[in-house]
């Protein structure tokens, strides 16, 4: 019988506000050399649409970055950036709408989305026309934003009219006085440019599971501004359906980041796809699957929400094709985590090992996913029979 070094596949995504998707591997990978020194360590970085989108795609492709400045969901300058992608062809420009309107950007005491606008996203992708794109691939993740990408397509010259024909005010708050949609004044370079969008699938707009009931709270909206904004969600699909002849009721992705799956589809032409099919094109995860004895996942909270395409589960998901062991690791293990058992996860943990506060969390996030990653390595060892060095009998 002959002893080779364990494979470990790591494959997070990003912890929201505190680690980007590059981090988390660094660290989960210093915790696999803790636990088995020998290991040999696989990486998929599962960028969902959210923060590391542009950047992980431009490094996979060995692109180039391109600053930028624009507006951000409260209104005020931000430094974000353009990718494009690498390789031969057309001019592939990457946005991930969390660079111009994501929570990260919105001070915490500053949390309404009745009030942030999706306005600078508009302003990154004029900026992608004026470099020269002629496609672009945007990731919807990680929104501060309940607007339906209004102010995005106001950018971009899409005129959204009251009953008295004056342009309607930014944030999510101002749908309901809309009362006619004019595309008359639309970047004509948008005819020209195809435009991908990486969405969450199981997003909609509307009804009790719509976007402005489900994720309006964690923007920061009152139980009486989710309401309010999801009437406002109601009066712009209602003109959209009007005056674009788009429908959204039960459209797929269209509830993604604050309704900016249903802006960038309706008023600007973009096309919708599951964000996984997207980034599975540029991160081959059967092929590291096929190598691994052990897939560690991660993600910065594990609930109820993550079967309904959060990374851990997709990971899951795909692994279980394999037959192999996942473990999902959490800065928050919430309500209705238990629901990941059913889609492949075998074991999920939290990496906090005492009561803190999230800033005390949020600073020693390294530590915290090292030390984590390293535990459910040795934990996994237990009932493999790794020796010392973390190989494997095969």
């Amino acid at each position: 019988m002959s002893i080779r070094p364990i494979r470990v596949l790591l494959a997070p995504s990003g912890f929201k506000e505190s680690l980007g998707v590059s981090e988390v591997i660094e660290a989960m990978a210093g915790g696999v050399a803790s636990a088995a020194p020998s290991a040999r360590i696989l990486r998929a970085p599962m960028v969902d649409g959210g923060e590391g989108f542009t950047k992980t795609l431009v490094a996979l492709t060995r692109g180039t970055m391109e600053p930028v400045v624009v507006t951000g969901p409260v209104g005020r300058p931000v430094d974000a950036f353009v990718g494009f992608m690498g390789g031969a062809g057309k001019r592939v420009a990457v946005i991930e709408i969390a660079a111009a309107a994501g929570l990260r950007l919105v001070p915490r005491d500053m949390r309404d989305p009745t009030a942030t606008t999706s306005y600078g996203v508009g302003e990154l992708i004029r900026a992608a026309l004026d470099r020269g794109a002629n496609k672009i691939l945007i990731g919807c993740g990680d929104s501060g934003v309940n607007d339906a990408g209004a102010g995005m397509a106001q950018a971009l010259g899409v005129r959204l009219l009251d009953a008295d024909g004056r342009e309607i005010g930014r944030g999510g708050g101002a749908l309901g006085a809309l009362a006619r949609v004019d595309l008359s004044g639309r970047d004509p370079r948008l005819a020209g440019v195809d435009i991908d969008v990486a969405v969450n699938w199981h997003n909609v707009l509307l009804g009790d599971r719509g976007v402005a009931r489900v994720f309006g709270p964690q923007k920061g909206a009152t139980p009486t501004q989710a309401e309010a904004l999801s009437s406002g969600l109601e009066t712009f699909a209602a003109v959209v359906r009007r005056d674009v002849g788009v429908e959204f009721d039960g459209m797929a992705g269209s509830g993604a980041s604050g309704g900016l799956g249903a802006g960038l589809h309706a008023l600007i032409g973009a096309t919708l796809h599951p964000r996984w099919d997207v980034v599975m094109r540029y991160i081959d995860l059967d092929r590291n699957l096929a190598k691994a004895d052990l897939v560690i996942t991660a993600e910065g909270s594990l609930d109820g929400q993550t079967p309904y395409g959060k990374a851990p589960a997709e990971i899951a998901r795909r692994a279980k094709s394999w037959k192999l062991p996942v473990i999902a690791l959490a800065g928050t293990v919430g309500q209705g985590a238990a629901s990941t058992l059913s889609v492949g996860v075998d074991a999920y943990f939290s990496i906090l090992t005492r009561p803190c506060s999230l800033d005390e969390a949020v600073a020693d996030a390294r530590r915290l996913v090292r030390d984590a990653t390293e535990q459910a390595v040795r934990l996994f060892a237990l009932g493999r029979g790794l020796d010392a060095r973390g190989r494997i009998a095969a």
